[in-house]
């Protein structure tokens, strides 16, 4: 096992994910958690993790100097590399300017931890904060443009600290690094697999759910079509799947859900309640107050559908988690999940809920998906936010502007099916209808009507992700279809922004 200790990261999960992705278990305990209770789980190795704070600030999270003797190797990742440079005589960490955010080019020397790698490569960085004075015994690694000591190790004992972070899609050989430390430095055993997983996991929702039925919430979208074909392998007709048709859906999206389930053997009870998600979101321009009113009507519409003694199940994956809120460690949030609004959060006090795929992230459910028969086309389809076009939409959500959306997302996507793009190029992509009116001309004539900005990025896991490199061509027959069928659409723009800095939804 690898311990992960929570500093409050974003990736923590990630990190753990990582790691299972070498055939070992991870377990993440928060930054509070005592060198004992680690010393319990005698692991092979353990990671620190980022975090938000800066080591300096008031109540930010230190690190234990005894999880350090506890003689076992150890890597601290970004905030977790501070973290040890601060507890340790004389380190010195302090402002680096305006930081490093995004990709650096990386510079690194002979060492175990960059064993298989390049002399220089690319990493990816997001701090503020660096380790300015290395501690007794230790000494630098690997340099950035930007930061002298991106990378250090102490000279004696099993320590590495990593100012980048080699969990995320985008560091260049991070897994090459990762599998030198879980594998080579800490010589843990490949004692995980997804298929295990799958069959204990059938067996722990059997025991969660005892006797009771469970109502699934579902979109037809990848994480609750695989969420509802877990469950029905667990409970079989014990399990009702219902679609709530929120009027934010795409074109064809209640249609295909219910062929989908049809194909798994599983039906689908569809309930229209459009009109009550519309009126209560319009005139509503913070995307946190659509999200809260979204999860909140969602529960009032499924509510009377829930029998006194049933659960619900929800598709949640852990990035819908950790950017709502951090379960092990002082994280900050990032948006608000229409599944972590305050009405799921009660229901999950009181034991109401359950999550099967609330530790997965989006590879590992489409893997799950396969081992479990779920069809292709539901498989490769680009994820979809829970509350549905209403993020898509800046500003208030009307028909008028959802039809406008609905238009231009479809002509968007047609076009990179058509180009073979979509499931091999793309991760995700979608159309954003901006609050914004252009001038224009059409037909000799002045136009003034709406922009629509194209979104498509590339990633495995949504954590962080970067912006699809599409061909010219696709994207002028994108542009060029969706100003002249689209009526009320003027102009079209693309975003060229990575998560980091950005996410990848606009709201």
């Amino acid at each position: 096992m690898i311990v992960v200790v929570d500093f409050g990261s974003q990736y923590n999960q990630l990190i753990a994910r990582r790691v299972r992705s070498h055939g070992v278990p991870a377990r993440i305990l928060p930054y509070s958690a005592k060198a004992a209770e680690i010393r319990a789980l005698a692991p092979s190795g353990i990671i620190l993790s980022g975090g938000p704070a800066s080591v300096h600030a008031k109540d930010s999270p230190q690190l234990d100097p005894e999880i350090l003797a506890l003689g076992v190797p150890v890597l601290g990742i970004c905030y977790g590399m501070q973290a040890i440079a601060h507890a340790s005589s004389p380190g010195s960490v302090s402002g680096a300017g305006d930081g490093e955010y995004g990709r650096a080019a990386l510079a690194v020397s002979d060492d175990p931890l960059f064993a298989g790698l390049p002399s220089d490569t690319t990493v990816w960085m997001s701090h503020r904060d660096a380790v300015r004075e290395l501690p007794a015994n230790w000494r630098a690694i690997a340099s950035t443009p930007g930061c002298a000591c991106a990378a250090m190790r102490h000279e004696s004992n099993p320590w590495w600290g990593v100012q980048f972070h080699p969990e995320v899609h985008h560091t260049e050989h991070g897994e090459r690094i990762l599998a030198n430390f879980v594998e080579r430095i800490c010589a843990a055993h490949k004692t995980w697999n997804l298929g295990d997983w799958i069959e204990r996991h059938v067996e722990s929702l059997r025991a969660e759910v005892g006797a009771r039925n469970v109502v699934a919430a579902v979109s037809g979208g990848v994480d609750s079509t695989v969420m509802a074909a877990l469950l029905h392998r667990a409970l079989g007709e014990r399990l009702r799947c219902i679609f709530i048709d929120n009027g934010l859906v795409r074109t064809g999206e209640t249609e295909q859900a219910v062929a989908i389930f049809k194909s798994v053997g599983i039906s689908l009870e569809v309930v229209d309640a459009s009109a009550k998600f519309l009126s209560a979101l319009a005139n509503v321009e913070d995307p946190e107050e659509k999200r809260r009113i979204i999860g909140r009507i969602f529960i009032e519409v499924l509510a009377p559908l829930i029998g006194s003694h049933d659960l619900l199940a929800q598709g949640t994956l852990y990035p819908d988690v950790i950017e709502s809120v951090s379960t092990h460690g002082p994280s900050a949030r990032i948006k608000t999940h229409h599944n972590r609004v305050d009405e799921v959060l009660g229901l999950i006090k009181e034991g109401r809920i359950v999550e099967p795929l609330r530790e997965l992230f989006k590879d590992e459910v489409r893997e799950v998906g396969r081992r479990l028969g779920v069809p292709h086309e539901a498989i490769v389809r680009h994820p979809f936010p829970g509350p549905g076009l209403a993020v898509r939409i800046i500003g208030p959500v009307s028909a008028d502007r959802l039809a406008l959306l609905r238009a231009a997302d479809l002509i968007f996507v047609e076009e990179l099916k058509r180009a073979d793009l979509y499931d091999t190029k793309t991760w995700q992509a979608f159309a954003v209808l901006l609050p914004v009116r252009t001038v224009g001309v059409m037909g000799d004539e002045r136009t003034f009507g709406n922009v629509v900005a194209l979104r498509a990025v590339t990633a495995t896991d949504g954590m962080t992700a970067d912006w699809a490199r599409l061909p010219h061509d696709v994207l002028a027959r994108v542009s060029t279809r969706i100003v002249n069928e689209v009526r009320g659409i003027t102009r079209v723009v693309f975003d060229i922004t990575s998560k980091p800095p950005s996410t990848i939804e606009w709201e």
